[in-house]
């Protein structure tokens, strides 16, 4: 593990706990946004425990139909592990202000990723930061309402 790899875990490490606690806190009524985009709570099913596990992340595009989060994991040279459980399980949850709804979660294929990582980016530059400090791919991933 690098010494870039040890920063960007510690850092997401203190922005998921930092942003529980702060919700803790204030009984959920902050923070809603960070930087503009919308907070949720991600659920992923663990792809070798087969346990809930949960993540905060930030949406850098949120619409009824389509929430859009991008899994940059500051930069590291692994995918979150969030990732790696939806990938294994797409079947997701997804909370927002106390109301959980089931989603299905896709990678962004090229076409999709060329679309939809420049709107990333006008939210939250930091997402090109990211890409250059890592050599794998940084993935953009969809989630779809789940009927």
């Amino acid at each position: 593990m690098t010494f870039s790899d040890v920063t960007a875990s510690v850092g997401a490490w203190v922005l998921e706990n930092g942003h529980r606690t702060l919700l803790t806190v204030t009984g959920g009524r902050f923070p809603k946004k960070l930087l503009g985009m919308q907070t949720i709570e991600l659920h992923t099913v663990g792809r070798t425990s087969g346990r809930r596990r949960s993540t905060m992340l930030t949406a850098p595009i949120f619409e009824p139909d389509r929430i859009v989060v991008i899994a940059s994991k500051g930069g590291h040279s692994d995918n979150p592990d969030w990732y790696k459980n939806l990938s294994a399980t797409p079947g997701v949850e997804v909370t927002v202000d106390e109301s959980t709804t089931a989603w299905t979660a896709h990678t962004a294929n090229a076409q999709e990723k060329a679309e939809l990582w420049p709107v990333a980016v006008m939210a939250n530059p930091g997402y090109d930061g990211y890409q250059s400090k890592t050599d794998r791919d940084i993935p953009v991933v969809v989630l779809t309402p789940r009927n």
